[in-house]
């Protein structure tokens, strides 16, 4: 129930049905409606007048589609990042020196937490200084070409995310190329011999299978069992499928990565950098997968980076108003 009291003793802190509304995406008559339900919590009615608490949690709509057959966790990331979203759409657009400022530094982390995952023993400073074209001593050259490699491929799939082209199997293709640029024998070439990842409950199908796995992965992905998900969710699981067919020889996570920013900016959403320190979480979100049919742990990883993305950029939009 609405607490009833005076609003004028309370007002800091407190915003109006029709600023809720704005802030989570939904109609004020909505918001108006939660209300009279109960379901905010800690709100203050007033003649008639709701007073909802800044920091309330956006109420889960379950008639959204996207939000059903998942826990009622991720419901509630699902919809904080839903508002949060709405919040970066309806706000002022950043200026060019703004972007500058966060999409650099994300490209040298993105690159360095990508490869190292996959070994690479770059630290983050000296891939930046990678990145603006220097060389560092005692460190294999591979390492060098990978950290251009992926600066490369995460430019390309901005270009493709303009044009709006659809995942496929060329594009899949183009993006390993970039990614093993120094590896003129297997880039862009689904691999011709078995292969186990260490430490994964799941064997990768045999080569001979990977072309018809990754058309019934893509055809699926167009509708099948994707359809209606989330999109926080369709990456993780197409993620997670990719990985397990495993296509390429060397490569596979880093153009995995690759392919879930690449949906996400399709979709109008942040790309996300999977972090180098959780790859322990990282790994046991596949295990848990393949040998449970558990994908919620790889969704909330996705989620807990996309949130903090939009939420960096908004602290950005705020700072801006400020100055």
């Amino acid at each position: 129930m609405a607490k009833k009291t005076g609003y004028k003793q309370k007002k800091a802190g407190y915003m109006l049905a029709s600023e809720a509304a704005v802030k989570w995406n939904l109609s004020a008559r909505r918001v108006r409606m939660l209300a009279q339900e109960g379901r905010i919590q800690g709100i203050i009615e007033d003649n008639g007048m709701y007073y909802i608490p800044v920091n309330a949690e956006r109420p889960i709509d379950r008639r959204n589609a996207q939000y059903k057959g998942v826990s009622s966790d991720i419901a509630v990331i699902f919809a904080e990042i839903d508002a949060l979203h709405h919040r970066l759409l309806n706000s002022r657009k950043l200026t060019q020196a703004e972007l500058k400022v966060l999409r650099e530094p994300f490209m040298v982390e993105f690159t360095y937490n990508t490869n190292a995952i996959e070994g690479s023993t770059l630290t983050l400073s000296e891939t930046a200084l990678v990145l603006e074209g220097m060389t560092i001593d005692k460190k294999p050259l591979k390492f060098h070409f990978d950290a251009i490699g992926n600066r490369d491929a995460f430019y390309f799939i901005e270009e493709l995310a303009k044009e709006k082209e659809n995942i496929n199997e060329r594009t899949i293709k183009q993006i390993h190329s970039l990614v093993l640029t120094n590896d003129a024998v297997n880039k862009g070439i689904y691999r011709n011999v078995p292969v186990m990842i260490t430490g994964a409950a799941h064997i990768p199908p045999q080569p001979y299978l990977i072309a018809p796995q990754i058309e019934q992965l893509l055809r699926e992905y167009k509708t099948g069992k994707y359809k209606n998900k989330h999109i926080i969710e369709k990456v993780a699981l197409f993620h997670i499928e990719f990985e397990g067919i495993h296509p390429f020889i060397d490569g596979n996570g880093r153009t995995g990565r690759l392919l879930i920013n690449l949906e996400l900016i399709q979709n109008g959403y942040l790309p996300i950098d999977v972090k180098y320190t959780d790859q322990q979480l990282y790994y046991s979100a596949f295990n848990a997968y393949h040998k449970e049919g558990v994908i919620d742990n790889m969704i909330r990883l996705i989620a807990e980076y996309e949130k903090a993305e939009l939420q960096k950029y908004l602290d950005v939009v705020s700072y801006g108003k400020k100055i």
